[in-house]
C-alpha cells in the first residue's frame, strides 16, 4: 500500500486518529438535567445550611448544655457519664471481661477488633454487587456492628442512675471555707471530706453542708448515730470536745 492523500498512520488501533480536546459539555446542553453551579447550586446550598442552622440554634435555646459544677478530684462518688456517641463503649467497661485487670481489652482489643473488621470488610468482600444481600459478609459485619452499638447504648442509658447524676451536677453557690480553722481539721482526720469534698459541697455519695439548715446538736447527733441511707453511725472517731468544734463549724458555715 503506498501512501497517498487520506491515509493515517497509528501505532495502535485503539488510540483514535484524530484527538479532541477532553473538554465537557457546557451545562446548557442537557436543559433539565443540571444547572450552573453558580448561583443556582450554591443558593439551594446555602438554604438548606440555614435551615439546619436555625434548627440547632433553636433547640440550643430550649435544651440548654447540662452544665455541672467545677470539677472535684476529691469526690470518689463521682457517677461519670460520656456523651451519646461513647456510651457503647463506656457500658463496655463495665462488664467483668473487660473491666479492671482486663481494662486494656475493654478499652483498646475489642473496639479495636471491632472497627478493624469494618475497615477490612471491603477488601474481603470484593463482590462486584451493590445489593447487601448478595454481600452477606460485609453486610453481616456492618448489622453486628450497628446491633451491638445499639444494645450496648441502650444498657447505658438504662442502668445510669439518673436522679443521683442531677444532684450530683447541681451548681450551689460557693461559700467561703476557712481551711486552717480547728473544726476543718477535725473534718479531714476524720474523713468527712471523702464524701463531702474539701468545699464541703458534696456530691453524688453525700448532700452539700454548705449552709444545710440543721441546729449544732443535730449535726453532732448525725455525725455520731449517722443518717440512712448514706451515712452509717460510728463515721466520727473523735472526742466530745472535737465533735462539739467540728458541729459547730458546719453549722456556722454560710451563716451570715
Amino acid at each position: 500500500m503506498h501512501r497517498g492523500k487520506g491515509m493515517k498512520f497509528v501505532g495502535d488501533s485503539r488510540v483514535p486518529a484524530e484527538r479532541k480536546p477532553n473538554i465537557p459539555k457546557d451545562y446548557s446542553e442537557f436543559p433539565g438535567k443540571t444547572e450552573a453551579f453558580w448561583p443556582n447550586f450554591l443558593l439551594k446550598e446555602w438554604l438548606v445550611g440555614a435551615v439546619f442552622l436555625i434548627g440547632y440554634l433553636c433547640l440550643t435555646v430550649a435544651h440548654p448544655s447540662p452544665l455541672e459544677r467545677i470539677a472535684d478530684p476529691t469526690d470518689a462518688g463521682y457517677i461519670p457519664l460520656p456523651d451519646w456517641y461513647f456510651l457503647f463503649l463506656y457500658q463496655l467497661l463495665k462488664y467483668t471481661y473487660a473491666s479492671g485487670p482486663y481494662n486494656v481489652i475493654g478499652a483498646f482489643v475489642i473496639p479495636g477488633l471491632a472497627f478493624g473488621a469494618l475497615l477490612l470488610a471491603p477488601f474481603i468482600d470484593r463482590g462486584p454487587h451493590r445489593r447487601p444481600v448478595k454481600r452477606p459478609f460485609a453486610t453481616g459485619f456492618m448489622l453486628l456492628a450497628l446491633a451491638a452499638t445499639v444494645f450496648l447504648t441502650w444498657e447505658s442509658v438504662v442502668n445510669h442512675d439518673w436522679e443521683a447524676a442531677e444532684k450530683q451536677g447541681q451548681i450551689v453557690e460557693e461559700v467561703e471555707v476557712d481551711t486552717e480553722a480547728e473544726g476543718y481539721k477535725i473534718y479531714q482526720e476524720n474523713g468527712c471530706i471523702n464524701c463531702h469534698g474539701d468545699t464541703l459541697q458534696g456530691g453524688a455519695a453525700a448532700p452539700s453542708l454548705a449552709g444545710i439548715e440543721l441546729s449544732k446538736e443535730e449535726i453532732a447527733d448525725i455525725a455520731v448515730n449517722g443518717k440512712p441511707p448514706g451515712m452509717p453511725a460510728g463515721q466520727f472517731k473523735g472526742t466530745e470536745e472535737e465533735l462539739d468544734k467540728l458541729a459547730t463549724f458546719i453549722s456556722e458555715l454560710g451563716g451570715e
